[in-house]
Formats: structure tokens, sequence, C-alpha cells
């Protein structure tokens, strides 16, 4: 562990890790990432100079690679999907508040995301963190969820008509490969032991027992919460950045004000169990 520092990031949410090399973890090392990524839900990395077989490595350091079914992968390597904005296109991908494959049955653990191309300003992440979400809902909103369950669903996202069913994106539709899963509002989660909101205005669609108004009206008021920045951070990218997130206790939101520029991004997602 020597030379290593977790630092709390600027805003609500996060942490910067300094003094590491992601391409050389002895044992001591991935013990302090490991407490740093179940502490803060998000983990940032500077001035990393990682190839595709050193995200790779890294990545099956925590656990089984999810191959992703939507997005296209690199050549040469199936386990790395290509977050990619040409130039010319105006939409992007990310850009709402989201928690990646929540629609799963076992929704994935996290995703490592490696900065290769950027535009000269702009593209950051925004991130929120479910922990303090769910620690500042109110003691009546608590008791009301408790024992929830929700419902979310990708197919207004990846199905055919759906989001990415247009002219920038049609490669993302895939109908046999949507899906639906039902998870509890509220979890107690599997690394840390806490309790985290596990909704989201991207892929929950509705609760379980109640009518879709009724539910609707709960997730509205869960979302307008999570949404408050206080419970945000935003991460600027640079070469050689790397984030590391945990599905199960943030969110985030790819921001889209750099038309006119590329934009390449490599992830790898890392398989998870199911949640309580």
């Amino acid at each position: 562990m020597s030379g290593i520092e977790v630092r709390k990031h600027d805003g609500g949410c996060g942490a910067d890790v300094l003094g590491v090399d992601l391409r050389a973890l002895g044992e001591g090392e991935m013990a302090a990432l490991r407490r740093a990524y179940a502490d803060h839900g998000v983990i940032f990395f500077r001035d990393q100079s990682l190839t595709e077989d050193d995200h790779i490595a890294f990545a099956r350091r925590w656990g089984e690679i999810d191959i992703n079914k939507f997005f296209p992968h690199i050549e040469g390597y199936r386990e790395i999907a290509e977050v990619k904005k040409e130039r010319e296109q105006k939409t992007n991908i990310g850009g709402g508040w989201h928690t990646d494959h929540s629609y799963d049955q076992v929704p994935a653990m996290g995703s490592i995301l490696v900065a290769r191309v950027l535009p000269p300003a702009g593209g950051d992440t925004l991130f929120a963190d479910m922990y303090a979400a769910y620690d500042a809902l109110d003691d009546d909103t608590k008791r009301e969820i408790e024992g929830l369950q929700a419902v979310h669903s990708n197919a207004h996202v990846f199905g055919s008509k759906a989001y990415y069913d247009n002219p920038e994106r049609k490669h993302f539709s895939n109908d046999e490969a949507v899906g639906k899963a039902v998870h509890p509002v509220a979890i107690t989660h599997p690394l840390s032991g806490r309790k985290a909101l596990y909704v989201n205005p991207g892929f929950t669609v509705g609760i379980v027992g109640k009518t879709k108004d009724e539910g609707n009206a709960l997730l509205q008021k869960l979302f307008a919460h999570a949404m408050k920045p206080r419970f945000h951070c935003r991460f600027q990218w640079r070469p050689g950045s790397v984030a590391f997130w945990d599905n199960r206790a943030t969110w985030h939101f790819a921001l889209n004000d750099y038309h006119g520029e590329e934009r390449l991004m490599h992830r790898i997602t890392v398989k998870g169990v199911a949640l309580h």
C-alpha cells in the first residue's frame, strides 16, 4: 500500500485514488481499492497508461466480465464495449441519469471506463451517491419503500422503435436481448452492508403492487430527491483518466456538451450478484 492515497472527490460523491499504477497492483493495493470502492461507490484514477489487455486484466481482478449485448465491441476485444460519439452525431450514449444493467436479473457490479479520445472541452460525467440519497430520506419515506420491489426494463431504450433505434444508433437495437427484472427499491449493498436507493430514471418503470399512477408518483418523488445536487460529483476527463463506478451504489450521467467533436471511451462491465 506504499504511496497510495484515497481522497474524497470534490462534490457529493466519489473518491480520487492517488499513487497507484493499475497495471501493477499488489494484494495490499487491491485491498485498499476494494475498501475505497465499497465506501465511495465510484473511484477515479489519473495518469494511467492502460492498453486494452491491461484494461481487461484489471477488470478480471474484480470478477467475471459481462459481455455487453447492445454496444459495439472494439476489434479483437469482445470484452470491451465502445462508447463513442462521432463529430457529426448529435446524440450521445448515457445522456441522462441511469444505472447500468439494472434491467438484468443479476445486475452488473460495476463498470470501468477508460478515456481514449476526448473533446477539447466538455464531455464530463456526473455521478450521484445512492448511499447518501437513501440516508437523507425522511423516516416516513424509508418506511414507505421498505420491502417494496421495483420493475426495471430496457425495452424503451434498446428495443425496436426505442431511444437508440435512430439513424445514429440503429445497431444498438436488439429485441432479442431486451429484458425486464424486479429488484428491491432499497437494497442492502453486498460489499458495504449499507442501505442504498436502487431505482433510476433510465430503466426503472414501475413498482410491484402499485398502479401505474401510484408507482410513477413514488418513483418521481425518489428521482427528484436523488437528483439534488448535494448528492452529486462531476468528473472532468483527461488523457489517462479511468473511472470505476458501482452500479449498485451510484447513478451516472454523460454530459452531451461537445457537439462537433469526437469522444471515445472504452468500457468493461463486471458481473455482480443478486440483490436483496
